[in-house]
Formats: structure tokens, C-alpha cells, sequence
């Protein structure tokens, strides 16, 4: 039987937030399909062990979402080692938990920079490429893109955001080729999640919603829905699938969260005081750590 070929296959792709969780593992996938990778993060030595790891051609820059000047220096080492992007996925993220009125300003603000304001520069950085090529951005969005909850406000804020701004540029884009796609992603076994579940207020969050909702998911599994999506050039993926019903009643969602809210935050309160987390994982840790100027770390070993 003849082997059946990617539409990917030969084509460069840009990840942001590669050096773990969902980004590492999209990037194994679309390596797999036969696509060259550009992996973007803030932590040079995982950066390059994702990239060793890859089984296609692949390089790496270091540099920081939300630093216009150091995307443009990435975009233009993407174009000279691989060629014109065909695909851009915005995926960097990073969260923290606990009641507002008693959250850090700096670590609040860069949620939103990271997650919203990122995903503006990386888009601004290599529209340009997928102009040429024609290509599709993928916005890395969740399930509070659609509902909010209590004590994770900047992390709800900037997905929304997100969510808008994709369908934004989905519209202004359309008539020059280039395909704009949002996942809406729940709970993903990645170091965020698993140190949300650290703070007993986070994890009783998540154990109050309704146990589909509940439910933690492989990033393999993430990774292959989301390429899939890459390959179809699809406007939406839902992962889990029954997400796309939640887009049926979001509007119903907010007075139902806040009647639960009102009950179960005052019995937590009672029994443990609500504190900031600060960023959560190893990729919230990096999100505060100094830039590095770009170097020679998108230069293959051997």
C-alpha cells in the first residue's frame, strides 16, 4: 500500500513555549509528519535536549515572547535556517492561582504579558512568513477562554484575550490565504498542572467541576489533536472533544461558577487561608528569569 504523505511534510514550523508540556510534545508530532521545527523558549539546555530529541531537522532560539525586538531576531534566524514558516503555533503560557486582591502586581501582569501580549508578538514577528506561504496560526487557547473561575483572574483575563484575538485576525487575514485556528484545551498533564495541584485550593477548584471537566489529559494525546488541527488547517479543535458543547452555554456559565463560588470559597477560607501560588512550574519559574541575548544555541550539535 503506498505510504500516505503529510500535507506537512517538508514545511517549517514556529513553536513558542517548546522547551515542555504541550510545545515539547507538538513538536515530536509535527517532527513525526515530516515538518522542519523552529522551537522558541526561555530555557536554553531543555530547549536543546527537545531539539536533540527530534527525529527531523530542527533548531532552537532562546528568547523572550514579549520582547518585540528579540522575536523579530528569531523570526529572521527561522527564515534563514529553515525558510518561510508555514506554520506558527502560540503556544507559550504560564499561570498562577489565589485571590486577586491579594495578588502580586508584577506576577498578575505577566500572565497577561506572557499569554496575551505574547501571542501579539509572536504573530507580529512571523505573520510576514505566513503572508508568503500562506500558511496557518494556531492560538493555544483552554477552556477559560470560554468560562471563567474564581482565583486564577489573570490566567481567565488572558485567555479570553486570547480567544478574541485570534478571531480578530482570523478576520483580518482570511483574504490573504492565511488560516487562523484556536484550541481550546482543559487540564494537561504538564508541570503547571501538576504544581496547581500542589495548593489545596486549586485542586479542590478543579475537583468541584463536573468530572469530565475534572479529567487530566495526556499531552501526547493534546499534541496529536492539535496536529491534526496544524495538518487541516482547522478554525477550532476542542480537546477534549466535548468542549465544543460549553461554547453552547457559555453564557449560562458565569451566574452558575459564582452561586458555587459564594458556597465553596467560604467553607475553603474557613479551613485554610487563600494565598497567592506565585507562577506555577517550571515554565512559570523561567517566565521571571533574566533574558539571555540570542547566541549560537540555535546551532545543531555534531
Amino acid at each position: 500500500m503506498p505510504v500516505k504523505v503529510s500535507p506537512l511534510d517538508g514545511r517549517t514550523a514556529v513553536v513558542t513555549g517548546a522547551a515542555r508540556g504541550v510545545g515539547e510534545a507538538l513538536a515530536h508530532e509535527l517532527s513525526r509528519r515530516g515538518m522542519r521545527l523552529a522551537l522558541l523558549g526561555r530555557e536554553e539546555a531543555t530547549l536543546v535536549r527537545v531539539r536533540d530529541a527530534l527525529p527531523g531537522e530542527s533548531w532552537c532560539w532562546e528568547a523572550d515572547v514579549t520582547d518585540d525586538a528579540a522575536m523579530a531576531r528569531a523570526a529572521a534566524g527561522v527564515r534563514e535556517r529553515l525558510g518561510a514558516p508555514s506554520v506558527l503555533v502560540a503556544n507559550a503560557g504560564v499561570a498562577e492561582g489565589g485571590p486577586f486582591a491579594e495578588s502580586d502586581p508584577a506576577t498578575w501582569r505577566r500572565v497577561v504579558e506572557v499569554n496575551l501580549v505574547g501571542s501579539a508578538v509572536s504573530a507580529r514577528a512571523f505573520l510576514p512568513d505566513l503572508f508568503t506561504t500562506r500558511g496557518y496560526y494556531l492560538q493555544v487557547a483552554s477552556l477559560a477562554s470560554i468560562g471563567a473561575v474564581p482565583l486564577m483572574s489573570a490566567y481567565c483575563a488572558s485567555k479570553a484575550g486570547v480567544e478574541s484575538f485570534a478571531q480578530s485576525l482570523r478576520a483580518e487575514v482570511a483574504h490573504r490565504r492565511v488560516g487562523v485556528g484556536i484550541a481550546y484545551i482543559n487540564w494537561t498533564d504538564t508541570d503547571m498542572i501538576r504544581d496547581a495541584d500542589r495548593h489545596a485550593v486549586l485542586r479542590e477548584l478543579r475537583g468541584h467541576l463536573p468530572p469530565p471537566a475534572r479529567k487530566i489529559h495526556s499531552v501526547a494525546h493534546v499534541a496529536g489533536r492539535l496536529a491534526d488541527a496544524v495538518e487541516r488547517r482547522r478554525p477550532a479543535v476542542y480537546v477534549p472533544g466535548w468542549l465544543r458543547a460549553a461554547q453552547l452555554v457559555r453564557a449560562a456559565m458565569p451566574p452558575v461558577v459564582t452561586a458555587v463560588s459564594r458556597r465553596e470559597l467560604s467553607r475553603l477560607a474557613a479551613e485554610e487561608p487563600l494565598e497567592p501560588t506565585g507562577l506555577l512550574g517550571a515554565g512559570g519559574r523561567a517566565a521571571l528569569a533574566e533574558p539571555r541575548a540570542l547566541g549560537r544555541l540555535g546551532e545543531p550539535e555534531g
